[in-house]
């Protein structure tokens, strides 16, 4: 029965981006299908198979020793501030940002990321049937994070169609940054982290490709990356200071987002007898029920789903753990990969304001399809989440 759920929701997420299609009779089926093959390969391999054991384990033991280091810096700091036996969030989940932040600006000064990232750019593009361009914005989407990858390609921005720029748009908000994973892994398994990561990354050119197809002239896709020159002490004091700015904004965000969802809770509560988020959870039941969740549940991961489009993933990961134990196993795979995107509504102020601040004309574009952007970016968490109840 999973496997006919799974195959109807798969159906209903094509559909659906198929309804916002720029032109219906552009879209190239033949590489989609194959990307959806891959997704499902690639999501049994990490899962279900002895290799996919040893190698997240060996990913999620990497972010541990890396949040080790991290918290002898942060203990140096703010060690004291905390009761024994206490573990704030600020100190334990966000600050170790900083320290990973400036691993990734090692690897960008060392020309480590940038050949990774060109490298598996260049076999996405022959996978994906896209241009070298945007398959290399979706790498670097990941692994420098949704505002800062633009300033990479930011030579380009005034040169790209709309319809190109929707698209590297669009991996931006389907991917999350690696300077958060660590964050992310101490919330929900590790497992689940990786293979969303990989997972949202065919499922943007997944969905890209349908809700917006066209094909790229090889004389148009030329790929320059832009790299500004630094010495090795100023690229460790930007990325110090940009991964402690994330960790101050996410940490900013979730006081009020957290705060004010409390408060409209109550409110409806009060007035209706229901919390907002209950209400929430029935709109969304719906999209979980075509995710694989049971109808016993599906309420309930319904309501997780609306938070994370409406406020963040934070909150959403924070309100997981504590109603965890109310899953089955099952269930709790396929919410906590439905998760792990930057889908939510601040993003596409965002994107948009990265954008503008190195193009204003392109950023008033990306701000034009920015509601678009957001309906094909949750699409790509549906369809990961739905790859993963073929296999859990």
């Amino acid at each position: 029965m999973k496997y006919v759920i799974a195959i109807i929701g798969l159906l209903v997420v094509l559909g659906l981006a198929l309804l916002v299609s720029n032109n219906r009779k552009k879209v190239d089926y033949r590489p989609i299908i194959l990307m959806l093959v891959i997704q499902i390969i690639l999501a049994t391999l990490l899962l279900n198979t002895e290799f996919g054991l040893i190698f997240i384990k060996w990913i999620s033991n990497i972010f541990v020793k890396l949040l080790d280091y991290a918290e002898e810096g942060v203990s140096f700091v703010f060690g004291g501030i905390a009761n024994k036996g206490e573990s704030p969030f600020f100190l334990n989940v966000l600050l170790p940002i900083v320290f990973i932040s400036v691993l990734i600006g090692i690897f960008q000064y060392l020309r480590i990321l940038p050949l990774i990232m060109k490298g598996v750019g260049f076999v996405l593009s022959k996978i994906n049937g896209m241009g070298k361009l945007e398959s290399y914005n979706a790498v670097a989407s990941l692994m420098v994070g949704q505002s800062e990858v633009f300033i990479t390609v930011k030579k380009q921005l005034n040169h790209l169609p709309a319809h190109r720029l929707y698209t590297l748009c669009a991996s931006a908000m389907s991917t999350v940054s690696m300077s958060i994973v660590g964050a992310y892994m101490t919330m929900i398994q590790p497992k689940y982290v990786v293979t969303a990561l990989i997972l949202n990354l065919f499922g943007g050119f997944i969905i890209s490709s349908i809700i917006n197809p066209y094909r790229v002239d090889s004389k148009e896709d030329i790929l320059e990356i832009q790299e500004e020159k630094q010495s090795f002490f100023e690229m460790l004091g930007e990325y110090i200071l940009d991964g402690f700015k994330v960790a101050i904004i996410v940490g900013a965000m979730l006081i009020g987002f957290v705060a004010l969802m409390a408060a409209i809770n109550n409110i409806f509560d009060l007035i209706f007898g229901i919390s907002f988020q209950q209400i929430l959870g029935y709109i969304f039941s719906p999209f979980a029920f075509l995710m694989g969740i049971p109808g016993s549940e599906m309420v309930k991961a319904g309501g997780i789903m609306a938070t994370k489009l409406v406020t963040n993933e934070f909150v959403a990961m924070m309100n997981l753990t504590k109603i965890q134990a109310s899953f089955s196993p099952r269930s709790l795979g396929i919410i906590s990969v439905f998760l792990v995107s930057f889908a939510n509504f601040s993003s596409i102020g965002i994107i948009a304001g990265a954008v503008k601040g190195l193009n204003e004309r392109q950023g008033n574009t990306v701000a034009r399809f920015g509601l678009k952007l957001l309906y094909g970016a949750t699409l790509v968490s549906v369809l990961s989440a739905i790859i993963v109840s073929f296999v859990l």
